[in-house]
């Protein structure tokens, strides 16, 4: 199989604009468009879509242009619902700017709602993985009300709270050991009674005043 044509050399090109809806202005989410396309073509021509300047572009030798039409209809039907294409991990994380630790946390305790799950076999191995997908039209409503900076405040109010707490925790414990190492009047050493006597009580117990 001769290799596919670039847009240098090709005679054969079709260009699909990719919309903001789709891509929710991510070019990771428009990498995994692109991947998620090329998985619908036949291996022979998947390389020959290439994504440039936001949108996809097939280019093909004129004389593949039998598969250059099966491909062209392919990318076609499959561009009709990809505004609605689950978003993946790693494309929420970009649209969002978030971390790993902080999509975790948000998916954990409801605040990022997952659209389900999804298995995927990794390349060259037996092992499966399984990862939440999410709604992009969800993330698009995060987006748009800047619901991360929210979320990022309230944590962070959270974790001021837990840090307050601990420390009057800690100042409790201290102050309870320190109180339980003090000994107390009832518990003083018999022998430091004799210190504590009033002055002239020799002479008031030698006169025999208490007998």
């Amino acid at each position: 199989m001769a290799k596919p044509k670039t847009t240098d050399d090709a005679e054969l090109i079709k260009e699909w604009p990719l919309s903001t809806a789709a891509t929710l202005g991510s070019s990771v989410r428009a990498k995994g468009i692109l991947l998620e396309i090329r998985a619908r073509l036949p291996l022979a021509v998947r390389k020959s879509l290439e994504i440039e300047a936001g949108a996809l572009t097939l280019a093909m030798a004129e004389t593949a242009k039998s598969a250059f039409r099966a491909a062209s209809s392919v990318v076609s039907n499959a561009l009709e619902d990809i505004e609605s294409l689950p978003v993946i991990p790693r494309e929420i994380q970009d649209i969002l700017t978030i971390s790993t630790t902080e999509r975790h946390r948000w998916l954990s305790d409801g605040r990022l709602p997952s659209a389900g799950t999804r298995t995927v076999k990794l390349r060259g191995r037996a092992r499966k993985i399984t990862f939440h997908v999410f709604d992009p039209r969800v993330v698009e409503d995060i987006l748009d009300r800047d619901m991360v900076t929210v979320w990022r405040e309230e944590d962070a109010e959270a974790t001021a709270e837990k840090r307050r707490r601990a420390a009057l925790k800690a100042k409790l414990t201290r102050s309870l050991k320190t109180k339980a190492k003090t000994p107390s009047k009832l518990d003083a050493d018999p022998d430091d009674v004799s210190r504590s006597k009033p002055l002239g009580w020799e002479e008031f117990c030698r006169d025999g005043l208490l007998r």
